[in-house]
């Protein structure tokens, strides 16, 4: 189960690492900073050393949805996204804004197909779903990513993306090698030519899924530690919060908890490290129980 802490706590340094050089170029980023890699706050959101964003606080939202329900309930969800909203978070993405807006006022909790949906919203906040479907048939897996990540983002390329780093984190956890992840990012190359990573660098990354998780697979496949793959990825720019939130819950559950420099786990917000070693641990037990998602 550690590896699925080191998960939950590598999506929130992510997250606090990568704000800082939120929608900042690479060169900006030298230019300021060298190479990023201590927690310092900042960014566009003047936030504290260790404060993170709706990455984390949109996780440990869908976390406490599925532990109140026992299950990837889509109603649960939507109301602890609402509920989220309303507390006034420091940033919240367009397609999640607009996808609250419609439950609030319909009561439906899946928003209409659409092609211009395919951001990573419904990927940066994953994390519960792979954990409490650890030992779920693929099927279950699937559908409760999309029951999720429907209530905001209803696209395939996304489903797609999103459903790939579920399988990375799981696969990771149940102790498989960086290669077995690499072969995942290569199916879903193959099944959707447009993630193709190996053919040019990545860099200021948009919140668009593809741009999003080809920063991520160059990042985590061409580096061999924890701290190497993070540290690359917020320093490409762009949505850097989120390549580096998704990175961090792979590479934590990849690496395990001892590869993350203790320098940022103790930097990290104390109660947001608490309610991600808390919610990981009360998930996997919830996966053990076998519930259907």
């Amino acid at each position: 189960m550690f590896r699925g802490i080191a998960a939950y706590l590598g999506l929130a340094i992510g997250d606090a690492l990568g704000a800082t050089v939120e929608f900042m170029t690479p060169a900006e980023i030298r230019h300021e900073y060298g190479t990023h890699q201590h927690m310092i706050g900042g960014g566009w959101l003047k936030l504290k050393a260790g404060d993170i964003t709706d990455d984390t606080e949109m996780s440990l939202a869908l976390g406490n949805a599925i532990l109140a329900a026992g299950k990837v309930d889509p109603t649960s969800v939507a109301e602890a996204f609402s509920e989220w909203m309303r507390s006034k978070p420091k940033d919240i993405g367009n397609t999640v804004r607009r996808g609250i807006v419609q439950f609030r006022r319909t009561g439906q909790t899946t928003m209409p197909a659409s092609e211009h949906d395919a951001g990573n919203g419904a990927c940066m906040r994953c994390l519960p779903v792979a954990l409490v479907t650890l030992y779920s048939s693929w099927t279950d897996v699937q559908t409760a990513s999309r029951l999720q990540a429907h209530t905001t983002h209803n696209n395939p390329v996304s489903d797609a993306g999103t459903e790939c780093i579920i399988q990375m984190v799981q696969a990771a956890i149940l102790g498989e090698p960086r290669v077995e992840l690499e072969l995942l990012a290569h199916e879903l190359v193959q099944r959707y030519p447009v993630f193709e990573y190996r053919q040019r660098r990545r860099d200021n990354p948009s919140g668009y899924i593809v741009d999003t998780l080809q920063a991520v697979f160059q990042s985590l496949f061409s580096t061999d530690t924890f701290e190497a793959a993070l540290v690359d990825v917020v320093n490409r720019g762009g949505d850097a919060d989120t390549t580096g939130a998704i990175l961090g819950m792979v590479a934590g559950a990849l690496y395990g908890i001892d590869n993350i420099p203790t320098r940022w786990l103790e930097r990290l917000d104390p109660n947001i490290r608490a309610q991600c070693t808390q919610q990981a641990r009360a998930l996997y037990q919830l996966a053990q129980q076998g519930h259907n998602p």
